[in-house]
């Protein structure tokens, strides 16, 4: 077979073999096992990158390295969030959790002159967006945080509200125990379970359609895996609620975020991580951020 590399970057990533014809999806990411394309995951000593004359990224030499390294994922999600929420400037944006997505939305909103509300339940994640200059709503001491959400508006909503929660499904029982058997299942018995049992915690859904305003939108970069849960669908007629969603398209926004960074430090991001570990204790580093132990809020791992 001869491989040809000299075609346009869209016409490249455009095409599609067996793997994505099987599930459906119509392209590959990295991490998703076969769900999309069956391309392991980033975190290794080395990594194959398929179509690599369209996905890696020439940054400047000479900088800080973690200016850069969000630009493979985190930053590129919040972005494309806020973007999706129709932010503008002197809107304001609510953001649902305020993990190191949620983190990055509510800067990016600030950084296009947005005022935004952050909302959460761990303080040092509040204590983080509020530095930034974030409004929080700390969901352990109100007992309805769309009606805070409004109170904080004179009665009118958000302009526009990121979901940066999704399914979370370690937060979940039910949820962690059925992924965790779907994990163990052969993969023709486990996709079904997974795609198909209703395994979500729509709290952050719902709370996001009930804070914003009448001709709002709402942006959903949180992952939902389910297809079972129902959704208020007489409020979303009435208010005329947008909605806009979808995973990260990481390269449509990678060239316009290189040139905000690499000026300066507009995101703070050089102070996200809190945690700077070995590859080794990658999966001690995932149950601490699962349990939001030792105030972890992100974790850069150092080959």
């Amino acid at each position: 077979m001869r491989l040809v590399l000299d075609v346009p970057a869209q016409s490249a990533v455009a095409v599609r073999d067996d793997a994505d014809a099987r599930t459906g999806k119509g392209a590959k990411l990295f991490g998703y096992s076969s769900l999309y394309g069956a391309v392991p995951g980033g975190q290794a000593e080395y990594l194959r990158v398929p179509q690599a004359q369209y996905g890696p990224v020439i940054v400047p030499a000479n900088r800080p390295d973690e200016r850069y390294l969000y630009l493979s994922d985190i930053l590129p999600t919040a972005w494309q969030a806020v973007q999706y929420a129709d932010a503008r400037a002197d809107d304001c944006i609510a953001v649902i959790g305020l993990g190191p997505v949620g983190q990055l939305a509510c800067r990016v909103a600030l950084h296009l002159g947005a005022r935004v509300i952050g909302v959460d339940l761990v303080a040092d994640r509040l204590q983080t967006a509020s530095q930034h200059g974030v409004e929080v709503i700390d969901m352990r001491s109100v007992d309805d945080v769309p009606r805070a959400v409004h109170d904080l508006t004179d009665g009118r909503g958000a302009d526009g509200v990121v979901d940066a929660v999704g399914m979370e499904a370690h937060g979940s029982k039910f949820a962690g125990a059925a992924t965790d058997v779907a994990s163990r299942l052969p993969a023709a018995m486990g996709r079904p379970v997974m795609e198909r049992f209703g395994l979500d915690r729509m709290d952050a859904l719902h709370t996001a359609l009930a804070a914003v305003r009448r001709g709002g939108t709402v942006s959903i970069s949180g992952v939902y895996g389910g297809r079972i849960d129902p959704l208020p669908m007489v409020e979303l007629f009435d208010k005329g609620i947008t909605i806009r969603m979808g995973q990260a398209n990481v390269r449509r926004w990678t060239d316009e975020l290189l040139t905000l960074v690499s000026d300066d430090d507009v995101f703070d991001l050089e102070h996200l991580a809190t945690h700077h570990l070995p590859l080794s204790e990658g999966p001690d580093a995932y149950r601490m951020f699962r349990d939001k132990d030792d105030r972890c809020l992100k974790v850069v791992l150092q080959p």
